[in-house]
């Protein structure tokens, strides 16, 4: 039988594209069987290793199948046989006897189909639950990936799989993806991508698809305690504290509670004006009962401003880094402050921290040395005594440093600090003041609310204790005087007592003690 394989292989290979054909399909059928033995128990190397076993073998294959199957039309159009006469000229005589079923080459071919057939069915079988792992999508192509999978690893959601978010669900998803793997693999083959990676990514499943298959509108629990440290720029790294009582759901009213905007029955319908989705040129509300609402931006109305997009609103027009959360400087400073990894009791470690992780250092090399060299500069300098007491404290600091710039800086990317900001809340972009704002005017003169109680109770805002507004009201001042301490624990204005745009209450005067008959207790 393997004469007879032998015999029909060198009848397969009709001038040199034929054999050249039928060498490639010998090489990835062969080779495609080897990588499997590596594969299966673990022993690929890498993902890239991974991806050129996938994209390769299969290549070969199908590139080989196609030079035999050109090279036997090729050869009957030049010879001017018919195809039984030109096969009679290209096998041995012996191979041909038997007839149809009972020829030698008949059964040979049958192996190698049913070979074929079994090649590209181990394929798929292990080719997509390898290219679906987060490990292939974000080491398999380094340079452009590896800020996304450094990010990704130290997410909310790094137990979730790439696809899960990237992909969706059903046959339409899956080609579609396959389709711009592909294109994406032209582009960093040739090295035109982009440096950063575009935002926001167009090609996203609804959130409706993926977002919402774990977090379900209806499933919203009431209100969350956030509490948020900041650290002043002094000796001390005196803390300040804002607390907040974030209103999740939909309270129950319309149009009140973060997640309002897709609550059953409620759709909301903005414009962009921009392709980064930062300024809107109108949005719309449509509630339950059908009742539909639209608010023009009326800083655009002389600028004529074509709108970029038109889209439905869902979870990531808010949640736009859910996953890949690239920080601020402050945030990463001040985080780590929190959490013990840098020292708040150093000297002004707030500032010099961020003074080293600041600069726009070229590599990743030179940043580890200059972030190290400032900060060891800095105390050996200014506080020598801290130095000798604290040096594994100062220590801990650099490396707590030199890890917050290696998650959100990538030189080779060009991402830099702020290159991917959050539009959730208000604090790194305008957020939820994108919709919320002043010049979102309706025709009945109406605008969108943006009133603080909105979506949160502040409890404390830059406070030296973080429940600073629970603590016992101040007793009123006579003759109508606001006290220093109303005015040093609301500097945003005594409003926040009763309620945003509501007038500040004039305290009443004291009370006069009196004992029986009207007269004054001695």
């Amino acid at each position: 039988m393997s004469c007879h394989v032998m015999r029909v292989l060198r009848g397969l290979g009709v001038g040199p594209l034929g054999k050249l054909g039928v060498l490639l399909v010998a090489v990835a059928f062969l080779g495609f069987l080897g990588f499997l033995v590596l594969q299966l128990p673990g022993l690929v190397p890498s993902a890239l290793f991974g991806l050129v076993g996938y994209m390769l073998f299969p290549g070969l294959m199908s590139a080989g199948l196609a030079l035999v199957a050109f090279s036997w039309w090729w050869g009957v159009q030049r010879s001017g046989l018919s195809l039984r006469d030109f096969a009679a000229r290209q096998f041995h005589p012996d191979d041909l006897e038997g007839g149809f079923t009972g020829a030698p080459v008949v059964r040979s071919l049958a192996v190698l189909g049913v070979a074929v057939v079994v090649f590209f069915g181990l394929w798929g079988m292990t080719n997509f639950p390898f290219m679906e792992k987060p490990y292939f999508c974000g080491t398999a192509c380094h340079t452009v990936m590896n800020p996304e999978w450094t990010v990704y690893q130290r997410s909310p959601h790094a137990r979730v799989r790439c696809v899960d978010c990237h992909v969706g669900e059903g046959v339409y998803a899956h080609v579609r993806s396959k389709y711009d793997g592909l294109r994406q693999i032209v582009l960093v083959t040739t090295g035109t991508y982009s440096a950063p990676i575009p935002t926001p990514v167009h090609q996203l499943r609804p959130a409706r698809e993926t977002c919402e298959k774990c977090h379900w509108p209806e499933k919203f629990y009431g209100p969350r305690l956030k509490m948020i440290t900041h650290f002043a720029e002094d000796e001390a790294n005196t803390p300040k504290y804002t607390t907040l009582v974030l209103k999740v759901d939909n309270q129950g009213e319309p149009g009140r509670g973060i997640h309002w905007h897709v609550s059953s029955g409620v759709t909301i319908r903005y414009a962009a004006a921009d392709e980064k989705r930062r300024t809107m040129a109108w949005v719309e509300a449509t509630w339950p009962d059908g009742t539909t609402k639209r608010w023009e931006n009326r800083a655009l109305a002389h600028a004529e401003v074509e709108p970029h997009e038109t889209r439905v609103m869902d979870c990531v027009d808010c949640h736009n880094r859910a996953t890949h959360i690239y920080g601020t400087p402050e945030g990463a400073v001040e985080e780590r402050m929190v959490t013990g990894e840098i020292d708040p009791t150093l000297p002004y470690i707030r500032r010099e921290a961020l003074a080293a992780i600041l600069p726009e250092y070229p590599t990743v090399d030179a940043a580890m040395e200059g972030i190290e060299a400032h900060l060891w500069g800095f105390y050996r300098t200014n506080y020598p005594q801290v130095l000798a007491g604290k040096a594994g404290a100062i220590e801990q600091a650099v490396a707590a440093l030199q890890d917050a710039w290696k998650t959100s800086v990538h030189p080779e990317m060009n991402i830099t600090w702020g290159t991917y900001p959050s539009l959730l809340g208000h604090q790194e972009t305008d957020g939820c003041f994108r919709c919320h704002n002043k010049d979102m005017v309706a025709a009945d003169g109406t605008r969108v609310d943006d009133s603080c109680d909105l979506c949160h109770v502040i409890l404390a805002h830059e406070a030296p204790k973080p429940f600073r507004y629970l603590a016992p009201a101040p007793k009123p001042a006579p003759e109508g005087r606001v006290p220093a301490r109303w005015l040093d624990a609301y500097p945003e204005g005594l409003g926040a007592l009763v309620g945003a745009h509501e007038p500040i209450p004039t305290p009443p005067p004291a009370p006069k003690k009196k004992g029986k008959g009207g007269k004054r207790k001695k």
